[in-house]
């Protein structure tokens, strides 16, 4: 009897982790692709227009390069946006930016790479008004 309920008990444990890793996206994107992006540029800007000096940078930065990761996982490989204008400027600012936060983590972004990726950013809202 000991061994049926430990049987049991595994079975019970193993549907419930399971079920919970099915529960929903682990990141926080919808699934909208319009909507992600204009989020994602939206959360970006406040990270690029920080003061070197402001109290929560920290905060800002990690959840922009966590933006950055779950944007580049989401819709990375999605062949329905993987031709959109919008999709290959995003990325192009995305690879900027992110490859500034790994090699100067700790230095303020350089104004060039701030104008461009404003740029960009503003090719991407275009973009995406245009529907591409």
């Amino acid at each position: 009897m000991k061994r049926y309920w430990s049987r049991l008990l595994a079975l019970v444990l193993v549907v419930a982790i399971g079920l919970m890793g099915c529960s929903g996206s682990p990141d926080s994107l919808t699934g909208d692709y319009r909507q992600d992006t204009l989020a994602v540029v939206n959360t970006l800007r406040q990270a690029i227009d920080l003061s070197p000096d402001s109290p929560n940078k920290a905060e800002l930065q990690a959840e922009a390069r966590q933006k950055i990761n779950d944007f580049s996982a989401r819709y990375q490989r999605a062949n329905s946006v993987s031709t959109l204008s919008s999709f290959t400027t995003m990325r192009t600012a995305l690879n900027a930016l992110a490859g500034h936060y790994s090699s100067y983590p700790n230095r303020p972004i350089p104004q060039k790479l701030k104008s461009r990726l404003v740029k960009e950013f503003d090719l991407v809202e275009t973009a995406l008004k245009r529907g591409s």
